[in-house]
């Protein structure tokens, strides 16, 4: 995403209304700046005591395409951002406040002006005032309250609502372009469970995340000084889901930077000592990283799931312990002949329709409560694989790996693993579009 720069006609003059606040960190831990209160994750529904005062040039401050942003969009919109986020505006932070507004305009007038592409696509009043009432709903209050908090905040009702058309107008037509393509394969979920598996017995961190990329707010430094502004505004009590939501670059920011479970290992190292140093409840300091800067919010942390889950099935020859080399052999033979032709959907039919088989569903267990001789097959096959023979002192056994997953309290299904890579690639696929649109535009800086 290109940098897009203020010219000082555009910068802003003074700051009218509004103190400083202190910046020094709290003592302690090099890596927490403090501890965040969980019941403060939500923004406050109160308007602020006063309403910021921007002096900011007249006019035009930038055109993307034929359509032009004023002084007083804005204003609007970051007067939307402080509301939004609760970060209290002050000399030092006012300049990335005001960066990431004109950012998020120009983001929107791409977004608006490729909409109208689409003679089908319009969004409704009444879809705003649905949008609005999940809005209040989020934040416990009538939607009238919420707007009435916006207002006295200085945001004016219409500036709100056609926001808020072109940000679901957007979302649909993201969805309805991009859906098929997000779609992920059984195959890939298959996978993304086995490696949950593989990580079960690894430290996990529940990670709340923002991510302030370097050439979106003017290079590394500003990066840094930015994110130091944000810490220290939610040190001081701005709700750190709202904070992520108007200001993280990552994918999580729709989600209020919620990151889920992180495994240890699976991220750059610099996240990961932070994630070690942490205590639940504590917010970093800025963690620099290649383009850009994390902050890291730790909410919780654990040891690992306790239990590996499997489900089998079965086909079996009943052979005692005292058979005879030849009759385990033929046993053998016949149920290596059988082998090829089952599958998870057909064992158990199979095996109940042949004289001298018995088939079973063994359910779902836990891999260590298994017999020795199953746990092999349970910890290694592939899933909807049949495995070889397998002896046990009852018989001959031919197990089929139906399932398998991660057991404990927070573990998610098939379907959860399956919606959250669909977001992944729907999330990445929205990127390159606005991406794509932004290398196409003609973006004027007054």
């Amino acid at each position: 995403m290109r940098l897009m720069r203020f010219t000082t006609g555009c910068a802003i003059a003074a700051l009218v209304a509004s103190s400083a606040i202190a910046q020094t960190a709290p003592a302690g831990s090099t890596t927490a700046a403090g501890q965040l209160d969980p019941a403060a994750e939500q923004a406050p529904t109160t308007a602020p005591a006063t309403q910021p005062e921007f002096r900011l040039a007249d006019g035009i401050v930038a055109t993307v395409n034929d359509q032009i942003i004023t002084g007083y969009d804005l204003r609007q919109r970051m007067l939307s951002v402080i509301a939004m986020s609760q970060v209290q505006p002050t000399e030092e932070n006012i300049p990335a406040i005001q960066q990431q507004a004109l950012q998020a305009l120009i983001e929107e007038r791409l977004q608006a002006q490729e909409i109208t592409n689409y003679e089908s696509l319009k969004i409704g009043d009444e879809e705003i005032d649905r949008e609005i009432a999940g809005m209040a709903q989020e934040a416990g209050v009538t939607p009238e309250a919420y707007m009435a908090y916006l207002q006295q905040g200085g945001i004016r009702p219409q500036a709100m609502r056609e926001q808020l058309r072109t940000e679901i107008g957007w979302r649909e037509l993201v969805g309805g372009r991009f859906n098929s393509r997000a779609r992920v394969s059984r195959s890939q979920v298959e996978q993304a469970m086995r490696q949950l598996t593989e990580a079960a017995s690894k430290p996990q961190y529940l990670v709340g995340e923002i991510y302030i990329e370097a050439n979106r707010v003017g290079g590394q430094q500003a990066a840094v000084n930015g994110a130091e502004q944000l810490v220290q505004q939610m040190v001081q009590g701005a709700p750190f889901q709202a904070v992520a939501r108007q200001f993280s670059a990552a994918p999580s920011a729709t989600r209020g930077g919620d990151a889920g479970w992180i495994v240890q290992g699976t991220v750059q190292p610099a996240l990961q000592s932070a994630m070690e140093a942490l205590e639940v409840g504590q917010l970093s300091r800025p963690i620099p990283v290649e383009g850009g800067v994390y902050i890291l919010y730790m909410r919780d942390k654990r040891a690992g799931a306790a239990t590996n889950l499997v489900s089998l099935k079965q086909a079996m020859i009943e052979l005692p312990e005292t058979a005879t080399e030849s009759e385990v052999a033929a046993a053998t033979r016949r149920l290596e002949a059988l082998r090829p032709s089952l599958t998870c959907d057909n064992i158990l039919q199979r095996s109940t329709s042949e004289a001298g088989l018995l088939g079973s569903d063994l359910g779902e267990a836990d891999v260590a409560n298994l017999a020795p001789q199953f746990q092999q097959v349970a910890r290694a096959a592939e899933v909807n694989t049949v495995s070889n023979p397998v002896r046990t002192p009852l018989g001959l056994h031919l197990l089929a790996v139906c399932g398998r997953r991660v057991g404990g309290a927070d573990v998610p299904t098939y379907r959860q693993v399956e919606g959250q890579l669909q977001n992944q690639n729907l999330a990445m696929l929205a990127r390159r579009y606005i991406r794509d649109l932004r290398a196409d535009a003609l973006i004027e800086l007054k």
